[in-house]
């Protein structure tokens, strides 16, 4: 999967002024680097405040911006809806 992310990315890196990647894995640092070598703007998704932190901090250091997954909570979480069990 990664290695298929790496190549998609770098393909439409000459399309894009953004790329959003929803991962913390250290692995993708040489991505990052590349395609912000193409002006692509990388933003990096991930998490600090779990335990333990779900990021690489080379990844967050390569990025060229850090999003906190926590404070997209309010924005793209969902509450479960409890649904009272059917009488048989």
């Amino acid at each position: 999967m990664r290695v298929e992310l790496a190549v998609d990315a770098l393909e439409i890196a000459n399309q894009v002024d953004n790329i959003m990647l929803f991962s913390g894995d250290g692995d993708f640092c040489s991505l990052l680097e590349a395609v912000q070598r193409r002006g692509v703007h990388v933003t990096v998704i991930s998490s600090l405040r779990s335990k333990p932190p779900m990021i690489a901090d080379e990844l967050r250091r390569q990025a060229d911006t850090f999003v906190e997954l926590d404070d997209l909570k309010a924005a793209i979480g969902r509450t479960l809806n409890t649904v009272p069990p059917r009488a048989a």
